[in-house]
């Protein structure tokens, strides 16, 4: 069987965004909204944004952090979800694009997974990549 050849992701760029008709740069599973939205409404509020950004750190060089927000700021990129608001910086998204969000609680704990195909290398926790 022939291998198909694996799609591009189209390049960032800061005016515009991503560039190329990526209008959805991340993927989440059902089960990671299903999280999301019991996490909102254990914070009491539905109006919440859920932030992901990328930030130096971690045994790898970057990390993943998460966390709900009230405000966007300029420049955010905000991806509506099935109701869960996601935004991102414009400094993550190039390292987010592309990303698969999912939620899972097994031996290892319960935690969000992000599978990047920007990554290089991810550490032995998930936790963090480099590029």
């Amino acid at each position: 069987m022939a291998k198909t050849a694996r799609k591009e992701r189209p390049a960032f760029h800061e005016d515009i965004g991503p560039v190329g008709g990526f209008d959805d740069p991340v993927a989440v599973s059902a089960n990671a909204l299903e999280k999301m939205r019991v996490l909102m409404a254990d914070e009491g509020s539905e109006a919440l944004y859920l932030r992901i950004w990328v930030g130096g750190g971690g045994c790898a060089g970057f990390e993943y952090g998460f966390c709900f927000e009230g405000a966007t700021e300029a420049g955010d990129r905000i991806i509506d979800k099935g109701g869960v608001r996601l935004v991102i910086d414009p400094l993550s998204l190039p390292y987010l694009t592309g990303v698969d969000i999912d939620y899972r609680d097994d031996l290892k704990g319960a935690r969000f997974v992000v599978k990047n195909p920007n990554a290089r290398s991810t550490c032995g926790c998930g936790n963090s990549f480099s590029v």
